[in-house]
C-alpha cells in the first residue's frame, strides 16, 4: 500500500474525526480574533474570576493588542529529571536554568509515553481517543494551532523532527507557512551528515553539517525575517533522540560519520542534552538582539519520558528513563515558560498540565478565539503563566496506543497529584509505588483514596464513547494493505529464486 493510498484512507476519516467543516484539507472555519479569549472548553467550561480580570486589557494579567509572538520548543526523549532547574544533577542545562529562574517553571507536567501521541495531542488540543490513528501520521484534516494562528495574522513555521506522515502538502495543510524538516517523505540521517527537506525540497549534507545546526540556522532566520511579528515558530527540536552519537562539541566528533549506526555510546547523551541547551540560548540570544524577547512567550517541553534505561541523577536518586511507558518515568517532562515583558521574578507552578493544554494557551496569548464546533479537551495554563491562579486541572486523562505495528492494546488511565486508576480497575498510590509495582483493588480503598478513586472513574466515564470507530478500522485497513504487500514481496521473491 502507497504513502498515498494510506492518505487517500485517512482523509475519509474526516468527519468522524474532525468536528468542524475543512475545505480541502486547509481552511479553517472563521475565526476571531480579540484582545483575549474567553475561558476554553475543558474539565470546567466556567469562566474563573481571574479570567474575567484577564478579559480587561487595563489589567496587568490583560494580553493587550499588541499580540505576542510564540515560540514553542519541544525536546526529543527529554524527561523532567534532566534539567538542572529540577533538581537534576548529571547534565549542564544554564539556558534552561536560566529560563527557569526568570521565568516560571511547571512541576507536573505530562505529555503522551511516546513521540507521535504527544504530537497530536500537542498540535490539536485533543485527546488521542478522538483522533490518532497510528505512529508516523497525524489526520490530514486536523485542525492545528498551525491552522488557528496562521489565518489569525501569525506567521508560521515548523524547524525539526516532523514524523507526522508522508505527504509533501502536510505542512502546509496544517497550517505552517514555511517548513525545514527531518523525517518528512523519508528517513535519511539526523545528526551528522543529515538529510532534511525545506519548503518541499530535498537537501543532503556531506561536509560535516551537523542536523540540529541546521534546523537551528532557519529557525533563527525566520525569526529575523519576521521580527516584525507577529510570528508562531514551533521547533520540534531532534535533540536528544537516540542514537546517542558526538555533538560538534564531544572530544570524539567525526566529520565524517555516516549513518545512524556508528559512534554511538550512552555516555554522548549527556552532551547531547548540552548541545540541546546551547541551541535553545542561541534562539534566545536572537531574540534579545532583535529587541523582540520581551514581547516573545516562549515554552519549553518534553515529548516524552528519556530514552528507555538511560541513567540520570537528581541528588542521590538514580532515574531510570522509561519512554514508552505509561509510567512517571515515560511521561513527566520539564515545562518551562518565559516572557520576560510579562513575567516578573522566578515562579514554580505545582499545577497539573497536559499536552492538550497547549493549543488553548497560545489561542488565548494571541487573543484567538477557536471555531464554535471544535471540541477542545486542553485547558489553557495562560492564567498560570502571568500570575493568576487560572483553572487547574484536577486530573489528567490518558488514552494509550502508539499502534507501531498490527498491535492495537490500548492503555487508558486517569490521574491527579497522587493517585491513578486505569480503566482495567489497578489503582496506584503514586506517592508510594510511582513505578506502579503493587496495583491496589478500589473496593479495598476508604477515604481520601476511595473519594479520589471516583472522581478519577467519572473521569474515565468522560470518554467511554469518545473513540471514532472509523479510525480503528482505518488502521486496519493500513494493516491488511502492508500485509498483502509484503505477501506479494514473499511470493516474488520465491519466483525469483526458482
Amino acid at each position: 500500500m502507497t504513502s498515498k493510498s494510506v492518505t487517500r484512507i485517512l482523509l475519509t476519516l474526516a468527519c468522524l474525526v474532525c468536528s468542524v467543516p475543512v475545505r480541502g484539507g486547509e481552511g479553517v472555519p472563521p475565526l476571531r480574533v480579540a484582545g483575549i479569549l474567553p475561558a476554553v472548553r475543558g474539565q470546567d467550561a466556567r469562566a474563573t474570576e481571574d479570567e474575567a480580570k484577564m478579559a480587561s486589557p487595563r489589567t496587568p494579567y490583560g494580553v493587550t493588542t499588541r499580540r505576542p509572538n510564540i515560540v514553542l520548543i519541544l525536546a526529543d526523549d527529554l524527561g523532567y529529571e534532566t534539567i538542572g532547574a529540577n533538581g537534576g544533577t548529571s547534565y549542564r542545562t544554564p539556558v534552561l536554568d536560566r529560563l527557569a529562574a526568570t521565568g516560571i517553571r511547571f512541576t507536573h507536567c505530562y505529555v503522551q509515553p511516546l513521540c507521535t501521541p504527544t504530537r497530536v495531542q500537542l498540535m490539536t488540543g485533543r485527546y488521542n481517543v478522538r483522533n490518532y490513528i497510528n505512529f508516523g501520521n497525524m489526520d490530514p484534516q486536523a485542525v492545528t494551532f498551525g491552522s488557528l494562528l496562521k489565518p489569525a495574522g501569525y506567521a508560521t513555521c515548523i524547524a525539526g523532527k516532523w514524523q507526522l506522515g508522508q505527504d509533501i502538502e502536510l505542512p502546509k495543510k496544517f497550517g505552517f507557512d514555511e517548513y525545514c524538516l527531518w523525517q518528512h517523505t523519508r528517513r535519511p540521517p539526523r545528526y551528522a551528515n543529515p538529510g532534511l527537506e525545506i519548503n518541499g525540497v530535498k537537501k543532503d549534507y556531506a561536509n560535516g553539517e551537523y542536523g540540529p545546526d541546521l534546523v537551528n540556522d532557519y529557525a533563527l532566520d525566520f525569526i529575523t525575517r519576521k521580527r516584525d511579528g507577529p510570528f508562531f515558530l514551533y521547533y520540534p527540536m531532534m535533540l536528544t533522540h537516540d542514537p546517542y552519537q558526538p555533538t560538534p562539541d564531544s572530544p570524539d566528533w567525526d566529520p565524517k560519520a555516516q549513518g545512524e549506526q556508528v559512534n554511538r555510546d550512552a555516555k554522548h547523551f549527556g552532551d547531547m542534552v548540552a548541545y540541546m541547551d546551547k541551541l535553545i540560548g542561541k534562539l534566545v540570544a536572537r531574540l534579545d538582539s532583535l529587541g523582540i524577547r520581551d514581547n516573545t512567550l516562549l515554552i519549553f517541553v518534553g515529548d516524552n519520558g528519556t530514552g528507555r534505561g538511560t541513567r540520570s541523577m537528581m541528588g542521590d536518586r538514580l532515574v531510570i528513563g522509561g519512554k514508552s511507558l505509561t509510567t512517571d518515568a515515560g511521561m513527566h517532562v520539564p515545562l518551562i515558560a518565559s516572557w520576560p515583558g510579562r513575567i516578573t521574578g522566578r515562579r514554580v507552578c505545582a499545577d497539573l498540565v497536559d499536552s492538550t493544554d497547549f493549543l488553548p494557551t497560545f489561542l488565548q496569548a494571541a487573543g484567538v478565539t477557536p471555531p464554535s464546533g471544535l471540541k477542545l479537551d486542553g485547558r489553557t495554563f495562560l492564567p498560570q503563566i502571568l500570575g493568576a491562579q487560572g483553572q487547574p486541572r484536577d486530573w489528567v486523562y490518558s488514552w494509550y496506543s502508539p499502534r507501531q505495528t498490527a498491535d492495537m492494546t490500548v492503555r487508558e488511565f486517569a490521574f491527579n497529584l497522587r493517585y491513578k486508576l486505569y480503566r482495567s480497575g489497578e489503582f496506584f498510590d503514586l506517592t508510594k509505588d510511582m513505578e506502579e509495582k503493587q496495583p491496589l483493588t478500589v473496593a479495598s480503598l476508604n477515604g481520601e483514596a476511595a473519594k479520589t478513586a471516583k472522581m478519577l472513574q467519572s473521569a474515565l466515564d468522560q470518554f467511554k464513547d469518545a473513540r471514532p470507530s472509523g479510525l480503528d478500522r482505518a488502521f486496519e485497513e493500513v494493516n491488511q494493505g502492508k500485509a498483502k504487500e509484503q505477501k506479494a514481496t514473499r511470493k516474488a521473491k520465491r519466483k525469483d529464486k526458482r
